[in-house]
C-alpha cells in the first residue's frame, strides 16, 4: 500500500526527492530509490523535521517498535496511520501525546489508482492536515471522511476486505465457465468482463444496483433460475454476514491491540 501511495503521489506531479521512505528490507530502499525518492534503512536517518506528513505503513504488530524514536520529537506534523486497528488514541501514546493523527483504511485497488480509503481525524486535527491527509490518499483513488473512529472497523469489512469477496465471485463465475465447458482463459475473460462491464454501467447508471439487476431478469427464464438457486441457498444473507463478521473481527483486533 505504501508503494501504492509512493507511485500514486509522483504520478499526481510531487516531486520524488520530497518523499523520504524508511524500510529495514535493502529490496524496497533500492526500488524507491529507483523512483528518485530518498530512502533510509533507520528512522533515526530520516529528516523528519523536514516533513510536512509522516506516513505509517507497517505492519499493527510492529508499528510501536517502529514509531518509538518520533515519541516527543514531532513538531506538529501530520501523522497519517494506514495500520489496520491501531487505534488514534493509541497512536497518540506511543509518540508521547501527539495529536495530529490521521486514520486512513485504503483498499488494494489503490495499486492501479482505483481505490477508495476511508477517513478519520483526531478532534483536534486541523483543515489544513486533513488536507495534507487528502493529498496522499488522492493518489490512489477516491475518499471519504467518517465522524466516528468506529466506522473504520466497518470500512474495513466493507471496502478493505471487499476486494476479496469480489474476487471470491469472480473464482465462483470461473469455476462455472470452466465446468460448462469454456477453456481456462475463456472462463478467465468473460468472468473478468462481465464484472468489470456491470460494474462500470452500475457506475454510469442512475438507477440502483437492483433496478438493473431486474433489468436483466426475465420471468421464467434463465437469470430467474440463476437468482432462485442464489436465494435458496441464502446467499446474500451469507454476504451480508460475511461483511458483518469482518467488521466483529476489526473490532476485536483493536481492542487486542490496545490492550497489548
Amino acid at each position: 500500500m505504501a508503494t501504492a501511495m509512493i507511485t500514486g503521489l509522483i504520478a499526481s506531479g510531487i516531486p520524488a526527492a520530497q518523499i523520504h521512505v524508511v524500510d529495514v528490507s535493502g529490496e524496497a530502499i533500492a526500488k524507491s530509490r529507483g523512483q528518485g525518492c530518498r530512502a533510509y534503512p533507520m528512522l533515526q536517518h530520516a529528516p523528519v523535521d523536514a516533513m510536512d506528513v509522516i506516513v505509517l505503513a507497517t505492519k499493527p504488530q510492529t508499528l510501536k517498535e517502529a514509531i518509538a524514536s518520533l515519541a516527543g520529537n514531532l513538531s506538529g506534523q501530520l501523522v497519517l496511520s494506514i495500520c489496520a486497528g491501531v487505534r488514534i488514541a493509541q497512536i497518540s501514546q506511543w509518540l508521547g501525546g501527539h495529536e495530529n493523527i490521521v486514520r486512513a483504511m485504503p483498499n488494494t485497488p489503490a495499486l492501479i489508482g482505483k481505490g477508495i480509503t476511508g477517513l478519520v481525524s483526531a478532534p483536534q486535527v486541523l483543515s489544513m492536515s486533513k488536507s495534507h491527509a487528502e493529498t496522499v490518499v488522492r493518489a490512489t483513488g477516491v475518499f471519504a471522511w467518517f465522524e466516528s473512529e468506529k466506522m473504520l472497523d466497518a470500512v474495513t469489512a466493507v471496502s478493505g476486505s471487499g476486494p476479496a469477496y469480489v474476487f471470491y465471485f469472480i473464482e465462483a463465475l470461473m469455476q462455472a465457465a470452466d465446468e460448462l465447458g469454456f477453456t481456462p482463459a475463456q472462463a478467465r475473460e468473460f468472468a473478468l468482463a462481465t464484472f468489470a462491464g456491470s460494474v462500470e454501467l452500475a457506475q454510469k447508471s442512475e438507477e440502483s444496483p437492483a433496478i438493473l439487476r431486474e433489468r436483466v431478469t426475465s420471468k421464467g427464464g434463465t437469470t430467474a433460475a440463476a437468482l432462485a438457486a442464489m436465494d435458496a441457498a441464502n446467499v446474500k444473507a451469507a454476504i451480508v454476514a460475511a461483511v458483518k463478521a469482518a467488521d466483529a473481527r476489526a473490532a476485536e483486533l483493536g481492542d487486542l491491540l490496545a490492550a497489548g
